[in-house]
Formats: structure tokens, C-alpha cells, sequence
């Protein structure tokens, strides 16, 4: 299918060939009719694109000061290519389209194949021939309006949730800053409301077109024409509220509200536009500053938007799925009217040009839409965790070797931030590796992963990779509530697997995985435990030397906190977040003390924020991990000390380490970039399926790791050590 991406990094514009994605539960595949260009939104994106680096800094400094922020906790080198891969990657555009149902996924009972259904999210509402649209970011078109009518919907939800914030009353009097779009849909949702409305723009022409669809007048912000209507409709008390809808970065919005609204007025940033509030006159006039997020509650919420939970209507009257709803019945009673915002319809093949006549000013327009092929066809208390028992039905921990010279086939599913950052730069041009297949869910992931990365097909479709024979191993590197399902998938299919931590969220996900194991005599799994494999550390153990004494381990974490919007705290879903984490910071200690822990307790501050795990060894050995979310930013994110028989091993955060003991040991003193074992890890697993010998880590340990994982949760639940049953 074809979909229009951009480079952030280059500025290139194009219509890429992608992967149908697939039809998750809880959504359906919707096949484009139209979709709606945000002449303001998606144009303010394509010019940041076009943009020096310098500038692109400058337009964001909120993703500058989150750069730096990286810089301290992983290092510069990391850093740089975590963010120059994200930039050199193709990014969708689009976010407000109708189209047809072509297939339903599990769960989903409100649409069927072949409705029309309006669609939002800028993730899910792209501008591609088909997207997959959770629960509630889609809404069925009532009969009889127009496909082309309905993609509005979205900048309709945007202009309904701010004129929502704005509380406006029959009788009162709005002012309405800015005639773009979605200016003009606030201009006509406070007219059906009963609310008399001013416009201001400078531009003429929309001016007069907000006129003919409900202002009582409009002008200049520089006009004497606007004061002096606001003065004749409220009496010189000024407007009850003012709508912001402008861009660009002139305070003059903001001053202008202040100046033509009443005592006590509210005013509703709806825009991106400059809000350097001038103190004096809103202090005097105790001015309501209010900001409307979008398309109305829920945005921004994974549970909502992802996982289709809908919010209690008697809590939450107005969802963005209700706004959305709402706003296309208002179009199909009249009470609004879109067909005069729609400045010009361009067939999808013409997207990058037309993109450039509106980036040019030759297109000057409100509303553009892009037409596609067949568009017009839809006008319609805890016990002893138990360590599960490794169980081979053939007994076998190799398989037979590559031919010599035939390359080691790969396939990845999912293709997100870690994969195509710290694993595919280190498999891309290995010699004897050859990158066969990409499969992720959304096409443009795998698209991008492919371009970047070289791999020979770019798919959605899992059950056909693990059908390839000619595939020796798939690496799953997705969400952690798939990770298990999908491992299990994998081995039975006969693949060698390397899962990213964590292997399982539940005991009997790890039961399940197991199971996989011993039904198909497959055991060549590697749990994408990488410290250990970390060139610094395995020095370090190096030259602190074999123990006779237990050992004390001490490993802090400072995990820092988590930005709003990760999807690490879906803990629903997802588990927590030392579910997902945690497992790391085990296998090191494990692999570091030469065993398996026989117990795990557990304690946490309120919350559960912090964490402080203690593991105990066979021979009387301790490690103590702190996860901590509260530390300071600035401090390093892992620091760690082992100490026995009068010896002691540092580690900080892999650019320093050292041993005291009868000699001491430091290394080098010049700044290194953060290894954490990435490469090495990868060789050790490309070697194992080439040559047919062990794994890199028994799947003993693995389990072992995984076990004790899953044991926190139930040691804080229990507030007593919980013994791991079958431990060695």
C-alpha cells in the first residue's frame, strides 16, 4: 500500500510503498476515502523538516532539554545515534480521515465490514491507503453524509473540545483569534450554540468566509473594526471568551485578548500560538487562562486510546470518541457546514506536490483533502515461587551447523527505538548475517527498518516468516506482553529466538514458553540479558579473580522517572516497570556470583516507586538491587560494588571500573562511550545458530533469572522472603 512519510532529518517528502498493516484485536483496518490535510498542524511539521539542524533545535526546545538529559544518563555517543537513527527515519503525516471497514479484529462489536466509520490519531488516522484504528479513536458516519464531509472529524473534535473549555452560554458574546480551520469550526460551533461571535484574522478573505458561516463580524487585529464591534455587542463590558486559534510566534494574540475581554473573562489557547501573558492585564481583569488538549479526554492515554477503555459517562460526559461522534452530527443535521472550508481535493498520487504548493503559498487554502482510488464508492499471600523444570522431549542443546559460507537468515519482529537502536546497527553488514525479513505491525516501522537497515522484505504478516524455513532465527523485540506468545511461537516453528527482556510477565506465561520448549525438543532461546556480556565488566571479573567466601553485592539503579506517556506505565499490560527492567539487573548479579538465587525478598517505598531487592545464593552470597525512580537526574544510572575475601569490585556505569584488593586495577581514564554488551551479546548469539553449539546463556539461567523476576511482586505482596522452589 502507499502512504505518505516524511524525513525529519533530510526534509524529504514522499509516497512510500509499506506493508498493509496488520488487524490487531480491539480495531479495525479502515481503507482510506478521504483524508484531511491540517494546513496548520502538518504544515508547521513540514517546514520544521526543511529546517537546519540549528533550527530544528530552536523550533523544539523541549526535545533539546530531553537530548541533554539522555547525554547524562547514557553518554554522548549513545545519544547521537539514538537520535540521528530517529531523525534519519521516516515519520507519517495525517491525522483526520473517513473511510470503509475492511476487516474487524477481536473484541470489536459496534462496526462491521463495509461501514463508513471517521477516523482519528495521528498514529492511526494517517494519510495511507489503509490504517488499523482502535476502539475509540474511530466513530460509525451517520447515513447520509458525505465521506469527504465526515474527514473533518477530527479538527471538528479539536474545535469542539476548546469551545467545551471556553463553557459558553447562550447570549455571550466570543471572540475567535485566528480563521484557519479550525478557527472557522469555532466559529460555527458557537454560532449553533447561540453565542455571538467576532473574528479576527488578517487575512481578507477569511475574514469574509467567517462571516458567511455565522461571525457577526470580522477583521484586522489591527482594526478599529474589531474593538468597535465588541464595544456595540457587549455594552463595552468586552467578550466573555476568547479562542486562540493562531500560530506563528507574535505575542499579539494574547495582548489582544487581554484588551477586548471582560472582567473575569476566560480565555482557551486551542492553537500553538506565543503565550508570553502580559501580567498586568490579565492580573487586573483576573482573566481564566484555559488550554484545551486536543480532541477532548482521553487523548493521550494509552488505556484509553490503545486498550479501547472508555472513561464513565457519568464522570466524563464529553471523551474525544464522543466528541468525535457529536461533531458528525452535527454535520449530518447541517448545523455545521464544511463543504465551503474545502479550498481544493487532490488525488493521493499528488501528495508530495501538493504539499508543496501549500508550502509554497501557490496553494492557499483552508481545508485540503486527499482523494483515494475508489474514494467516492463509500459515499456511506504469596508461597514459594516455583522455578519451572527446563524439560527437552529430544534432549538436544545443538543443532547442526551452517553450511560454510551460507549466511546466518534473520528476521526481526517489531522495529521500534531499541531495536533499530541498539541491536540492527550492530547486525546491519555483519559478516555472515544476512537480514531476511522485517515484520512489525505498523507498516511504516518496518518500511523505515527496511531502508535503514537493508533487510530483504518488509512485512505484517508473522505466520509467513515463521513459516520460511530458509529463516535460522527471529528476534522479538516488541511490547512485553508479547514477548512470551510470540517466543513460543517461534520455537515451536523450529527458529532459534532472541527475546528482549523480559522473556515473561506471569508464571504462566514462563510456564507456557517452557512448554514450547519441551513439546518441540527446541531450546535455543537467548533472553536479551546484555551486561554480562559487557566488554568493561568482563574485565573487571576478569581481574577481581575466583572467590573462596560469599560474596556481598550491592547494585544501584537510578532508574530516574518515567515521562508521561510511556508505555512502560501501562502496568496493566505491560507489568511494571521492574517487570520489564528488572531482569537485567539479576542476571548480572547472578552472573557475576557464579549461581542461580534460592530467595528473593522484597521491599518498596509507598508506591512502589522504589524498590529494594534482595537476593540470596547457595552459598550464603547477597545481592542487594536498589531501583530507585527518585535520584537526581545528573547522578550515573547503574553503579555497582562486589565485595569478597578482601576484595572489592566498582563499576560505574560502564565507562569506569576497578578492583582493590592485594593489587589495584583501573581502567582507563579517558571518557568511553557507555558499552553495555549489545555487540557482544549479538555475536555470541549469530556464532551459536552458525555453528550449532550451546547458547550463549543456559536456558536454566534464563528461567532462573526470569523466576526470580516474576518472585518481587509476590515478596512485597507477602512482606517476607519468598523461597524459590527447585532453585539450584
Amino acid at each position: 500500500m502507499k502512504q505518505v512519510v516524511q524525513n525529519y532529518k533530510s526534509g524529504e517528502l514522499t509516497v512510500l510503498d509499506v506493508p498493509v498493516p496488520g488487524c490487531k484485536p480491539g480495531g479495525v483496518l479502515v481503507r482510506s476515502a478521504f483524508s484531511l490535510i491540517s494546513t496548520g498542524t502538518e504544515l508547521m511539521k513540514v517546514s520544521e523538516a526543511g529546517m537546519s539542524m540549528l533550527g530544528k533545535a530552536r523550533s523544539r526546545p523541549d526535545q533539546v532539554a530531553k537530548v541533554m538529559q539522555s547525554v547524562a544518563t547514557n553518554g554522548l555517543p549513545a545519544t547521537y545515534s539514538k537520535v540521528m537513527g530517529k531523525l534519519d527515519s521516516y515519520t507519517p503525516l495525517g491525522y483526520s480521515l473517513c473511510g470503509v471497514v475492511e476487516q474487524v479484529g477481536s473484541g470489536i462489536d459496534d462496526v462491521k465490514v463495509g461501514d463508513l466509520v471517521a477516523c482519528a490519531g495521528n498514529e492511526h488516522a494517517l494519510h495511507a491507503e489503509l490504517n488499523w484504528v482502535p476502539k475509540n479513536l474511530y466513530s460509525r458516519v451517520p447515513d447520509g453524509l458525505e465521506p469527504r464531509h465526515a474527514a473533518f472529524g477530527t479538527v471538528g473534535s479539536i474545535a469542539m473540545q476548546g469551545v467545551r473549555q471556553g463553557e459558553p452560554q447562550l447570549g455571550e458574546v466570543a471572540l475567535v483569534i485566528g480563521l484557519g480551520l479550525i478557527g472557522q469550526l469555532v466559529v460555527q460551533l458557537l454560532a449553533a450554540s447561540g453565542v455571538r461571535v467576532v473574528g479576527v484574522d488578517p487575512d481578507p478573505a477569511r475574514c469574509e468566509l467567517a462571516e458567511r458561516l455565522g461571525a457577526e463580524a470580522c477583521g484586522d487585529p489591527e482594526s478599529a473594526a474589531v474593538e468597535a464591534a465588541v464595544a456595540e455587542l457587549t455594552g463595552g463590558h468586552g467578550v466573555d471568551q476568547v479562542y486562540l486559534a493562531a500560530g506563528g510566534g507574535s505575542n499579539q494574540p494574547v495582548e489582544l485578548a487581554a484588551r477586548l475581554a471582560r472582567d473575569r473573562g476566560r480565555v482557551v489557547d486551542i492553537g500553538k500560538c506565543r503565550l508570553d501573558l502580559p501580567w498586568n492585564a490579565y492580573y487586573e481583569k483576573e482573566l481564566d487562562v484555559r488550554f484545551s488538549r486536543s480532541y477532548g479526554p482521553g487523548r493521550y492515554d494509552p488505556a484509553y486510546e490503545l486498550e479501547g477503555r472508555d472513561y464513565p459517562i457519568g464522570y466524563v460526559r464529553w471523551t474525544e470518541r464522543r466528541n468525535l461522534a457529536c461533531f458528525l452530527d452535527l454535520l449530518s443535521r447541517g448545523s455545521v457546514d464544511v463543504e465551503p472550508l474545502i479550498s481544493h481535493i487532490a488525488d493521493f498520487d499528488d501528495a508530495v506536490e501538493t504539499y508543496r504548493r501549500l508550502k509554497d503559498g501557490d496553494l492557499k487554502a483552508v481545508a485540503v483533502l486527499f482523494r483515494y482510488p475508489d474514494g467516492d464508492a463509500g459515499e456511506a499471600v504469596a508461597p514459594a515461587v516455583a522455578v519451572p523444570t527446563v524439560k527437552r522431549t529430544g534432549g538436544a542443546t545443538s543443532t547442526q551447523a551452517r553450511a560454510a559460507g551460507k549466511p546466518v537468515r534473520l528476521a526481526f519482529v517489531g522495529a521500534g527505538n531499541y531495536a533499530t537502536s541498539m541491536l540492527l546497527p550492530h547486525l546491519a553488514g555483519r559478516e555472515g548475517v544476512e537480514l531476511s525479513t522485517v515484520v512489525t505491525t505498523t507498516a511504516l516501522s518496518a518500511a523505515n527498518a527496511q531502508r535503514k537497515f537493508g533487510f530483504t522484505e518488509a512485512t505484517t504478516d508473522l505466520d509467513a516468516v515463521l513459516d520460511d524455513r530458509s529463516i535460522d532465527a527471529v528476534f522479538v523485540v516488541t511490547r512485553h506482553s508479547s514477548h512470551a506468545e510470540l517466543t513460543q511461537r517461534a520455537l515451536l516453528a523450529g527458529k532459534a529466538v532472541f527475546v528482549e527482556k523480559p522473556l515473561a510477565l506471569t508464571e504462566d506465561e514462563l510456564a507456557g514458553v517452557l512448554a514450547a520448549v519441551e513439546k518441540s525438543g527446541n531450546d535455543r532461546l537467548q533472553v536479551g540479558f546484555n551486561r554480562r556480556f559487557a566488554p568493561l565488566l568482563q574485565e573487571a571479573r576478569q581481574r577481581f579473580g575466583a572467590r573462596t567466601g560469599p560474596a556481598s553485592l550491592r547494585y544501584l539503579v537510578n532508574a530516574g522517572r518515567l515521562q508521561h506517556g510511556s508505555w512502560y506505565l501501562q502496568q496493566g499490560t505491560e507489568g511494571s516497570r521492574f517487570a520489564g527492567e528488572g531482569g537485567h539487573f539479576i542476571d548480572t548479579a547472578s552472573w557475576l556470583l557464579g549461581a542461580d538465587p534460592v530467595s528473593v525478598y522484597a521491599v518498596a517505598t509507598a508506591g512502589a516507586d522504589d524498590l529494594q531487592v534482595v537476593l540470596r545464593y547457595p552459598d550464603g552470597s547477597t545481592a542487594t538491587i536498589s531501583y530507585v525512580t527518585t535520584g537526581a537526574p545528573g547522578f550515573p544510572k547503574e553503579t555497582l560494588d562486589l565485595v569478597a575475601d578482601g576484595k572489592v569490585l566498582r563499576l560505574d556505569d560502564f565507562v569506569r571500573a576497578s578492583v582493590h584488593g592485594g593489587k589495584r586495577w583501573v581502567s582507563s581514564r579517558l571518557p568511553k562511550a557507555r558499552d553495555k554488551g549489545q555487540n557482544a551479546e549479538l555475536a555470541a548469539f549469530v556464532k551459536a545458530v552458525r555453528t550449532g553449539g550451546p547458547m550463549p546463556v543456559p536456558l536454566e539461567s534464563l528461567v532462573a533469572t526470569t523466576a526470580a523476576t516474576l518472585a518481587v511482586p509476590a515478596g512485597l505482596a507477602a512482606g517476607v522472603p519468598v523461597t524459590l522452589a527447585g532453585a539450584r
